[in-house]
């Protein structure tokens, strides 16, 4: 599927040579990697503490009739995280990183 986003970008653009290729692929690639680091703080916890704090704060500020307290059962964003979807998106990353440097490789050596 990333290979064919990558070669309709690719086919769409206006040069088409190696280094367009090139980078192409890193920008595909550069988006995995983004999101792979944000779910990777995600399911480390970092936000826990950020969403916790602003449920509190809502429900002092905003006087709710919860009498349940509710906002303190919710999950919180590393308790709900998709581990199945961050190890694909994590494999994915992996092998466009992986065939970018394959790429620099043979541009460097034919170059």
């Amino acid at each position: 599927m990333n290979m064919a986003v990558i070669l309709v970008v690719f086919f769409f653009g206006s040069e088409h040579t190696l280094i367009s290729f090139i980078n192409t692929v890193f920008y595909i690639g550069l988006i995995y990697v983004v999101t792979v680091l944000f779910m990777f703080t995600v399911k480390g916890g970092f936000f826990d503490g950020l969403v916790f704090g602003f449920r509190r704060y809502n429900h002092i500020m905003f006087k709710r009739k919860d009498y349940l307290e509710e906002w303190k059962k919710k999950p919180l964003p590393s308790e709900s995280f998709n581990i199945r979807l961050y190890r694909l998106l994590q494999f994915q990353c992996y092998m466009l990183v992986g065939g970018l440097i394959v790429l620099l490789i043979i541009y460097y050596m034919v170059r």
